[in-house]
């Protein structure tokens, strides 16, 4: 009876191994890179292991596989002659022939073993690896990385190998799991999580940032007919008298067809001579943005050079009209009390 003993040990050993390998594989591509980082910052050798392995994750899936097949194809010739020995003993007493006490260990062994493979090696680790993905991949990782390091040579060459096949198909290989999403995949993932009722936008905002991303700026700049305006060489008096009627703090200068500088309020706070003209250095100047640019490009620009208004250029590059800083926030959070314009 003791004969059995081993084969049945090894059959325990290589399913753990399988589970482990099964584990690593999915918990490496389902772990979030922004739970990890900051354990790794934190000074987390296994976090750091397992960036490493999600940042090759090709190499990490490589090796699995190699570990998942062999211990599938070393599971069934281990377990066959150990269930053959448990199985002879009460078959033998059947007066069955030795060919078909064979046929019948050998039939119960696969049935088995697929059993265990699957549930034990295969379902169980997957199904952890999937409900505590980050929990999983930083206890698993790292002695994943460890076993592929040992057998390097043998995934190097199977990994080019695959490569190769792939790029003959124009398809690049990628060694890093995709941890992040496009915008138009987490509008999806907001939109049902509305519907579901897990997530609540009363305000409006989070749907005000989707549609901020498909906005350009003649959705929003305010036509030169409706501006408020200084006349040329404005006075601190004349923008006291502006801030009063309209309530304004940005106010761009009058100068000939089309305005080129603007004027903030905080920048005449400390003039006394209400009655003298704003030195020049206290007017600052307009940017330019293209009516067809994106938003989010015109408030990079805007925020590039520092300014809280830029002039508009149509197609024909006369200037339209007038980019205000606070109606692109507007876009975002909903409605800001500040703009020059009626």
């Amino acid at each position: 009876m003791s004969e059995y003993v081993p084969g049945l040990i090894w059959l325990v050993v290589l399913l753990a191994a399988n589970a482990f390998f099964v584990g690593a594989e999915f918990a490496v591509i389902s772990a979030r890179r922004s739970q990890i980082e900051p354990r790794a910052a934190a000074g987390s050798r296994a976090a750091k292991t397992t960036l490493w392995a999600m940042e090759h994750a090709t190499l990490m899936l490589a090796t699995s596989q190699l570990g998942i097949t062999v211990c599938s194809l070393v599971i069934l010739n281990v377990s066959e002659p150990a269930i053959h020995h448990l199985l002879e003993y009460p078959l033998g007493w059947t007066g069955l022939t030795p060919a078909m006490v064979t046929g019948i260990a050998f039939t119960v062994a696969l049935l088995l073993v697929t059993f265990l493979h699957v549930v034990f090696g295969e379902m169980i680790p997957k199904n952890i690896a999937f409900s505590v993905p980050d929990r999983a991949a930083l206890i698993l990782a790292p002695p994943l990385v460890f076993v592929s390091r040992l057998v390097r040579p043998v995934i190097w060459s199977l990994n080019q190998t695959a490569n190769g096949i792939l790029r003959l198909f124009r398809i690049e290989p990628k060694d890093e799991a995709q941890s992040s999403y496009t915008i138009d995949e987490v509008a999806t993932i907001v939109e049902e999580s509305r519907r579901e009722g897990t997530l609540v936008d009363d305000s409006g905002t989070i749907t005000a940032a989707f549609e901020f991303t498909e906005k350009t700026v003649a959705d929003v700049e305010v036509p030169l007919r409706n501006l408020v305006q200084l006349p040329a060489e404005p006075t601190p008096r004349q923008v006291q008298q502006a801030v009063s009627e309209s309530g304004y703090s940005r106010y761009v200068i009058r100068n000939g067809d089309a305005p080129h500088t603007y004027l903030h309020l905080k920048d005449v706070l400390d003039l006394t001579d209400l009655d003298a003209p704003i030195p020049a250095d206290r007017i600052r100047n307009l940017p330019r943005v293209s009516a067809t640019d994106e938003l989010e490009d015109a408030l990079a620009h805007i925020r590039a050079q520092n300014a809280h208004v830029a002039l508009v250029a149509g197609a024909s590059g006369v200037t339209t009209g007038v980019l205000f800083l606070e109606d692109i926030i507007e876009e975002l959070i909903g409605e800001v009390q500040d703009a020059a314009s009626d």
